[in-house]
This record gives C-alpha cells, structure tokens and sequence, in this order.
C-alpha cells in the first residue's frame, strides 16, 4: 500500500518512512505510527506521521505484516 493516501493510514501500522534529513538519500526508517500530522486527504509526498518513538517523517511504504 502506498503512504500518499490518509485513508490508509492509522496509529498503531507498521510503516517506512523518511526522515526530513535523509530526503536526499532516500533512507527509510521503520516504526509505528503515533500521530498523523498531515490534514489533506492526499499528499504527494507521502502523508507525514510521528512514529511511536518521536520520529517526524513522510510515509512511503506501509509494511503488511
């Protein structure tokens, strides 16, 4: 599934994120979603959430475990 749509997203997912500072890189990081921060419905970058460990960041990917 694809991180651009909220509707697919909720508190407790497992998901892959980037990080503001790895943008350029593109080096995700995993955890689970805490927050959702984004309002819009869509996001074409991937909707931004704060994971349970306090980390900010775009989601790319969630993870169907």
């Amino acid at each position: 599934m694809n991180g651009q749509t909220r509707a697919n997203i909720k508190p407790g997912l497992t998901v892959l994120i980037v990080l503001k500072q790895d943008q350029r890189t593109g080096k995700l990081t995993k955890g689970i979603v805490k927050d959702i921060l984004t309002k819009s419905p869509n996001h074409p970058h991937g909707i931004k959430v704060r994971l349970m460990d306090g980390q900010v960041g775009r989601v790319k990917e969630i993870v169907v475990e």
